[in-house]
């Protein structure tokens, strides 16, 4: 026996006393046994936390029993607080270690019959095992689990602790088999009776086994029933457990050990008066009430004209909860008295529905409720003194409030048992009692008592449906402040009585008596404290209860006594009575389905089919009784399998209901709509591609935010073998001939040799190329063949080389000693096999040539000439041994200057002065190309050299000497202005009308020139036509090949019939992303796409499944559309390789024969090949990875989300060009087989025919009339007019099917005719025009303006309020109307069944729909919705939007706000979703806006698509936009006393709002790094974005920039300024330091207004990184 504490109230213990009670030595391992008989815990649990497994020692009786069941199998009776779940972790160990031993993988089950208790059983095991635990309850949606998610939890786990309702359904569903287990412990085992799943697993299961497992069963309290009547009867139902659970009764005889460790509360009764106050007068008040108001509900059922079913059972629910309602607050007056009355009713009032969304007559009967618990509460009030609150105050006189009736006997006995704990504030009082009302409104009683306010007082209840319940998070966060003495009064119902577990619970109350022997073992045992009392609260002079509690005592007494009393020896189970029941089995599976969970699962069905917020799904029942008999009849909804089904004749009507299940489950099995585990079906058919979501695809496939690493595909049309034949080779001829707009400006022409052929309409083709100022257009056009001997062969290749190095690359390289020329020996090394081609000029015909062209070979004999001048010049400085620069011998002889001549020194020759503008000449001195200006007659070398950075140089020569080593023969001869642009740009693009010049074009700079001596050119006798088309080839090329790279993609996929030809133009644009700076993307047709294959998927699946309902549709066509799959579809077409996703880089373009000079940007992926390999270290998510920009050897990231835009572009172009045949061939390409089979078709149109059904037939042609168009199957229009709650009339039909059908034929016609009518709009533009066209507040709209509404058929009186309100909103606008969704519904399904009726005749559907569809939606009157139309207004100002939502009752509160240069503004709204809430303050806000002349305008600036996307979130709106694009920040627009130019205004930390200013931790230092920091720093505070004002330098000498490793040499210098205007404190203006481009002088202006904002106080910056 427990040692007693002297001299110390068990009830009132310090908070130290508690949080150390396991401190004394003389319990310390012991401690560790005393836990709950389900729960086991206590100190076993905390001691479990900080001890290995192996500390803990058992006690002498727990290795008794755990011996015994070690033996057979045992159900193991001892008090709560013995250790039971110690003797099963034993038990665990043991079996555990003996299967592991022998290889086999064998499970361990650990059942508990609440959460709860499944928790706390986890936590034990887990930390007193090596064992992998798993824990499984119903909230973790494990009824959603598949055979694949079970097999991976068995595979990873050895023992599973879990609800017994889930080890039922698993069994049945053949998910598990319990010859996988070794060992089922069941907890609280005295639950295995009647339908208890503990029984229901033992009796349809374990029995039926041959080899069963072991079983351990735990319980406080054997007995099954509410108590046992005699010794025979508790030996019966003691008997009865054994039988089921297969087990034996085991338990201790000999005390003495458990009652040393296990603390035993002191029982005692506290004993009530009767209550004096009858109160029969207010009874009668309050039942009056009651009686007028369900009157009133019920005149107002009655007076109704339409009279739906839906209705009728809301209404009758509700008259329900009025009478609930009713009762609530009666029990409440007799049991607690006046104010807990009051406290009752205002409870219900609270809880009372305020359905402002419902219909009319549905308001009105809930306001009945309301208005009844209103004068409810006015009644009591009346019989309340007034202000009846301060009774409760320090004076509160419980026996004087006892005598007038506020509070009963048994309440003020209560009190006075709290009062009796004194001041103590750690007591924990667990008062358990019936009624979840008695809990909620004592409590709040006892919050108003003064005198117990040092008292916290909480309830908890189960979770169910009642809208007084805890929610199951609420009660976890409720038991854990009792456990930890925050909170020190719980009341609690018996739900949890075998779920809580507190050690430190000193008192235990039974408010209201205990029902079950059960319930009084259990509460009693929460009593965990040493000392602790257990308090049974009984009515002076009530036998009745008096009776009860000794009836449940003596049932105590004897339960116990018969258990140690039994003798093992002379025992003799009992065979288990196994119910002849009825069940149906799959073969394959082993899955069942018994007659009583048949219910269950007919309703489980049903769950899953689509339903909508006017229709639920569920399944009806008919029963006819006869005579001494009875049947069933199943009406199931009409997108079921089947809708009618007749059961067996029964005798009773339960067991009719479940026969009738149970037929029904075995039919919809051979149906296919449930599978082979008896779930509803969720497979998804393979035959159209879906089935690839499964297994191949990995997460992330196809987002945004995934990043993969992919290769390019070579282009074979460039390819040639030519180049090692020796003899000539024939080429295909491809004529580039340019006419510019300035008429006086001429291009040469040129011929394009190939060895390949080319399609027509790639090598027959044009293209504008822009200039500055000008446009050039290109033609080019097939010549047939041409045949090269050698020599020509090697010219034209000499003059690529030559030209092509000498425009855009070196022709020299120069080291510290000597200086090479790239054509001096062998240059096969400048050619590749992959990458075959010449462009050679062509001489200019005249008009009676009849040649259409002829190389020019004069031309490239020229080149050949100067290339071998250049060979021998160095020849003969290498022989000589010298560097620097020696002119040609047959130069230096010419001494004689030229003044007063017209003749110059060239290094190869003498040029007439009047020959020299516009002659094209090479520097002997940089191998470098120019065009000859203008003669400079007015300087000579000899003048002074400009351009000097620190006067270095004092004259040309002097420049050309030091820095070249050349000494001029012909110093006194004029300098020439020569032309230098050696650098190709990007002309495929025109920038002209775009503020903004841009890496790569030719950008209104001004022309660069340089001066230098004649003596150092080498004159090239070709025309500078030919150098000024060979400046358009990277363009030229660069687009020719990107055709070439589409034509090759169009041969992949392989479609050609007589009629259908696909550009390949149409194909680039398909493949070509919006990174690339294009004047086209794939956008539009991926919209297009997008539409298509959503519509050829449902049509392919609505034919080929018949029998499925819309839910399955839907999710089938899901997975076949997502992007996942068309990800994975993608990549095994390897359409990866042909996408164009990086801009055009002129710089990195190389014609064959060229060296690039570009900075190389080597290969770092780890990759030989120019494929890369699908593998996940090819995959990130990383920031850190940019996309866009290929490696040398052509890998590069690219979004995944990229490759599924593409495959629906891809198919979008090919319905542009062929329609849906050519659509359906790609697709099947791709892989996704969704042909449109005629046969199926036509199946369609005779099913509908043939459908018997009762004709509406004034509906149907009242709806052709407004259509224009007569149905020959009249089946299809009237199942598109019938919604699915017409299932209560017996109909066996819905527009659902239709519906799905319909969704996806308006989708593509509406998108295919905005495709068709806005040709110039930005691809964003579209997008928005298709989501203001295709949605369900457009097509209702449809429905009521062309008067479809009144045709629709349905049986919902929430429906027909719905469309009345939506209606009456057309002529009176009411701010937030929405449109029911059956409306648009209505619409869609119209559309399939017409699209049925014309045989798939997409033309004869858009001719009826578009007139019903107009006006459709145009940019001109597009509006955006509110929230992204301020996003993107914010964006095109500069400012920034930050949000906040807060839920008030069912209603969102929404704040937006905008902060100006001087002046925050704020927009709010309120309404039932934070999505509606957040358009309502936008809409406020615009309006602000609007006020200050700042307004939204569309086709400011051109917006992409993924614009969308910021207004899902404010917050993600990112600082890396366009601003870090290199373009300066949009100029915002005017606003009168918008900026206060008062820069002197200090900013100090004293000014500050009061908030201390904003950290930034680093700033990154690498290039847009201080831009990205200081954007997210405007963004956190709201500052208006900063502006850059850039000022450019040019230099003719190179000037560096940085230091170190970092240093950098360029000939512009740019400067920026930026301007931060900081609300309310003023304009930080700064200037950064020169750059050698326009970001990174950004970057430098950002860094240091930075600085000076951490100088002022404005920021707190840590390290830059």
């Amino acid at each position: 026996m427990d040692t007693p504490m002297p001299d110390r109230n068990p009830l009132k213990r310090s908070f130290v006393d508690i949080s150390n009670n396991n401190s004394s030595s003389s319990l310390e391992m012991d401690n560790f046994n005393d836990v709950d008989d389900h729960n086991d815990t206590a100190s076993q649990e905390l001691a479990s936390i900080s001890s290995s497994p192996e500390e803990f020692r058992p006690r002498g009786y727990q290795t008794k029993v755990f011996e015994v069941a070690v033996k057979r199998n045992t159900i193991a009776v001892l008090e709560t607080g013995a250790g039971k779940t110690m003797i099963a972790v034993m038990l665990i160990k043991q079996i555990g270690q003996a299967v592991f031993s022998s290889g086999v993988k064998r499970l361990i089950l650990f059942l508990a019959p609440t959460v709860h208790l499944v928790n706390q059983q986890y936590e034990v095991i887990k930390s007193q095992t090596n064992f992998r635990v798993g824990e499984y309850y119903g909230s973790k949606g494990i009824d959603e689990w598949s055979l694949k998610t079970w097999e991976k939890e068995i595979d990873e786990h050895d023992v599973l602790v879990m609800t017994p309702q889930i080890l039922l359904d698993a069994l049945r569903k053949a998910f598990l088999n319990l010859e996988m287990v070794s060992l089922v412990i069941l907890d609280e085992c005295h639950r295995s009776a009647g339908n208890h799943p503990y029984a229901k697993i033992m009796k349809d299961f374990y029995h039926k086994m041959e080899n069963k497992p072991k079983v351990f069963g735990m319980t406080a309290s054997p007995v099954i029933r509410k108590g046992v009547s005699s010794a025979t009867d508790c030996e019966d139902q003691l008997a009865v457990l054994e039988s089921v659970l297969d087990s034996q009764i085991f338990t201790i005889e000999d005390k003495k050990e458990m009652d040393a460790y296990v603390p035993s509360a002191r029982e005692m009764c506290r004993f009530y008066d009767k209550a004096h106050c009858s109160c029969v007068e207010l009874k009668d008040k309050v039942k009056a009430s009651w009686s007028k108001f369900d009157a009133s509900m019920l005149a107002l059922q009655g007076a109704r004209q339409i009279r739906y079913k839906d209705m009728d059972d809301k209404l009758t629910t509700m008259r329900k909860q009025l009478s609930k309602d009713h009762a609530k607050i009666l029990n409440c007056l007799e049991d607690l008295g006046l104010i807990c009355a009051y406290e009752a009713a205002k409870v219900c009032l609270e809880n009372a529905s305020n359905p402002t969304d419902e219909c009319g007559i549905y308001q009105d009967v809930s306001l009945q409720c309301r208005y009844f618990l209103e004068d409810v509460l006015h009644i009591i009030d009346e019989s309340l003194p007034e202000g009846h609150n301060f009774l409760l105050g320090h004076g509160f006189d419980s026996s004087a409030a006892m005598g007038f009736g506020f509070i009963s006997p048994k309440l003020q006995e209560l009190l006075q048992l709290f009062l009796s704990f004194g001041e103590a504030r750690q007591v924990l009082c667990l008062i358990f009692v019936e009624r979840i009302i008695t809990a909620k409104v004592i409590e709040r009683f006892l919050k108003k008592v003064e005198n117990l306010a040092h008292f916290t007082v909480s309830y908890l209840t189960g979770a169910n449906a009642s809208a007084d319940a805890l929610t199951p998070k609420m009660q976890m966060e409720t038991l854990e402040s009792f456990r930890s003495g925050k909170v020190n009064l719980l009341f609690a119902t018996d739900v949890v009585e075998e779920g809580i577990h507190v050690p430190e619970c000193s008192c235990v109350i039974r408010f209201d008596l205990p029902k079950t022997v059960r319930s009084y073992v259990q509460s009693r045992g929460r009593a965990r404290q040493i000392d602790s009392q257990f308090i049974t609260m009984l009515e002076r002079g009530n036998t009745k209860q008096r009776d009860q509690l000794f009836e449940i005592i003596r049932s105590e007494w004897s339960m116990t006594d018969t258990a140690i009393n039994r003798d093992p020896d002379v025992w003799t189970q009992k065979a288990c009575a196994s119910e002849a029941t009825k069940k149906y089995v799959v073969d394959v599976t082993g899955a069942s389905v018994t007659a009583d969970s048949s219910v269950s699962l007919i309703h489980q069905y049903c769950q899953h089919l689509p339903g909508d917020r006017y229709y639920t799904p569920k399944p009806t029942f008919q029963l006819e009784v006869l005579e001494r008999a009875c049947h069933c009849t199943l009406k199931l909804p009409p997108n079921a399998a089947f809708q009618t089904l007749v059961g067996p004749t029964c005798r009773n009507q339960q067991l009719a209901k479940q026969l009738v299940c149970l037929e029904a489950c075995k039919k919809l099995h051979q149906m296919g709509a449930l599978d082979d585990h008896l779930l509803p079906l969720v497979e998804e058919p393979s035959e159209i591609g879906v089935a690839v979501k499964g297994k191949s695809t990995s997460a992330g496939a196809g987002t945004t935010k995934r990043k993969e690493l992919h290769g390019t595909t070579c282009i074979h049309a460039l390819s040639g073998s030519w180049g090692a034949k020796c003899d000539g080779a024939t080429f295909h001829a491809y004529k580039f001939d340019f006419a510019c707009s300035i008429v006086t400006e001429i291009y040469s022409g040129f011929i394009l040799l190939i060895e390949s052929k080319l399609d027509d309409d790639v090598g027959n083709n044009e293209m504008d190329l822009y200039l500055v100022a000008k446009i050039v257009k290109s033609y080019i056009s097939s010549c047939g063949q041409v045949y090269l001997d050698a020599a020509q062969m090697m010219r034209a290749k000499q003059f690529q080389e030559f030209f092509f190095n000498g425009l855009f690359g070196r022709l020299f390289s120069r080291s510290k000693s000597s200086r090479e020329f790239l054509l001096q020996k062998g240059t096969a090394s400048l050619w590749s096999p992959s990458n075959m081609y010449l462009l050679l000029p062509l001489e200019p015909l005249s008009i009676s040539s009849r040649e259409s062209w002829k190389i020019d070979w004069k031309g490239i004999e020229a080149c050949s000439s100067v290339v071998e001048f250049l060979k021998n010049c160095f020849l003969g400085v290498q022989s000589n041994g010298g560097g620097g620069n020696q002119l040609p011998n047959n130069l230096e002889s010419s001494t004689v200057e030229c003044d007063g001549t017209n003749t110059m020194h060239f290094a190869n020759a003498l040029v007439n002065v009047e020959n020299l503008k516009d002659m094209v000449v090479l520097a002997i001195h940089t191998g470098r190309i120019y065009s000859i200006v203008k003669v400079m007659s007015d300087s000579s070398a000899e003048s002074a050299f400009e351009g000097n950075a620190d006067d270095e140089f004092s004259t040309y020569a002097e420049y050309f000497n030091k820095r070249y080593g050349i000494v001029l023969m012909h110093p006194g001869q004029p300098l020439l202005r020569l032309k230098q642009s050696h650098n190709p740009h990007n002309h495929l693009v025109n920038y002209n009308d775009e503020g903004d010049s841009k890496v790569g074009i030719v950008g209104g700079r001004q022309q660069q020139h340089v001066h230098m001596p004649p003596e150092l050119l080498i004159k090239i006798d070709v025309p500078i036509s030919v150098v000024k088309s060979i400046y358009l080839m990277p363009s030229l090329m660069h687009r020719l090949e990107c055709l070439m790279l589409s034509s090759q993609l169009r041969q992949e996929i392989n479609y050609h019939t007589p009629n259908f030809h696909i550009a390949s133009s149409l194909i680039l644009e398909a493949i070509t992303t919006l990174r690339c700076c294009e004047s086209f993307s794939m956008e539009r047709l991926e919209l297009l796409g997008d539409s298509v294959l959503k519509y050829a998927v449902s049509c392919h699946l609505f034919l080929k499944y018949p029998n499925k309902h819309e839910g399955q549709l839907s999710s089938w066509r899901s997975g076949a559309v997502c992007n996942s799959t068309l990800h994975k579809l993608g990549i095994d077409c390897k359409l990866q390789e042909y996408i164009q996703d990086s801009p055009f880089d002129p710089r990195r373009w190389t014609a064959p024969g060229q060296k690039s000079v570009c900075p190389p940007v080597p290969c770092k992926c780890g990759v030989d090949t120019l494929q890369v390999p699908l593998d996940p270290k090819f995959q990130t998510e990383s920031s850190a990875v940019k996309v866009g920009k290929p490696c040398d050897a052509g890998h590069r990231w690219m979004g995944s989300k990229t490759v599924s835009d593409c495959v629906e572009s891809v198919i979008g172009a090919y319905y542009v060009s062929g329609g849906m045949i050519a659509a359906l061939h790609v697709m099947k390409w791709f892989g996704i087989n969704a042909e449109l089979d005629h046969s199926l078709i036509s199946e369609a149109i005779t099913s509908a025919s043939l459908r018997s059904y009762i004709p509406k037939e004034d509906e149907v042609k009242g709806l052709e009339s407004k259509l224009g168009y007569v149905f020959s199957v009249k089946f299809l229009l009237q199942e598109a007019m019938t919604h699915a709650s017409v299932q209560e009339q017996g109909v066996t039909y819905c527009y659902q099917r239709l519906e799905f059908l319909g969704d996806s034929v308006l989708d593509l016609l509406i998108t295919w005719h905005l495709y068709q009518s806005h040709k110039d709009v930005d691809p964003g533009e579209l997008t928005d025009l298709r989501s203001a066209s295709v949605n369900n507040d457009n097509f209702a709209q449809v429905a009521v303006k062309q008067n479809l509404y009144s045709h629709l058929l349905h049986c919902s009186t929430f429906l027909q309020s719905q469309i009345t309100e939506y209606i009456n909103s057309f002529h009176e606008p009411v701010q937030g109307t929405k449109a029911p969704k059956a409306l648009g519904d209505l619409v869609e399904s119209i559309a399939g069944a017409l699209l049925i009726d014309t045989k798939f005749n997409l033309d004869d559907v858009w001719r009826i729909f578009k007139p019903l569809l107009s006006p459709i939606a145009t940019p001109e009157k597009l509006e955006l919705p509110p929230l992204r139309e301020l996003v993107e207004l914010c964006d095109s100002i500069g400012v920034f939007v930050k949000d906040k939502c807060s839920k008030k009752g069912e209603m969102v509160h929404a704040q937006l706000w905008v902060q100006l240069d001087n002046e925050l503004l704020s927009g709010e709204g309120c309404d039932k979703n934070k999505k509606a809430a957040k358009g309502k303050a936008a809409s406020s806000l615009l309006k602000k806006l609007q006020n200050r002349g700042i307004v939204y305008t569309r086709g400011g600036s051109k917006r992409r698509k993924l614009d969308t996307d910021r207004v899902a979130d404010l917050s993600s709106r990112g600082s890396e936009n366009e601003y870090l694009s290199g373009q300066t920040k949009p100029k915002k627009q005017k606003m009168e006393g918008q900026r206060s130019r008062d820069s002197n205004r200090d900013p100090s930390p004293a000014n500050y709002p009061n908030h201390a200013p904003p950290v930034i931790e680093s700033i990154n230092m690498k290039k847009g790094g201080p831009r990205t920091t200081l954007y997210d720093l405007c963004k956190k505070v709201q500052w208006p974005m900063p502006t850059f004002d850039t000022t450019e330098t040019k230099s003719r000498t190179a000037i560096e920039f940085g230091e170190g490793p970092e240093t950098r040499k360029g000939f512009n210098s740019y400067v920026s300024k930026i301007i931060l205007n900081i609300p309310s404190f003023g304009i930080i203006e700064c200037e950064g330091e020169a750059r050698p481009d326009k970001k990174t002088s950004y970057d430098s202006a950002a860094l240091v207004v930075l600085n000076e904002l951490h100088k002022r106080g404005q920021a707190i910056i840590g390290e830059s990184i």
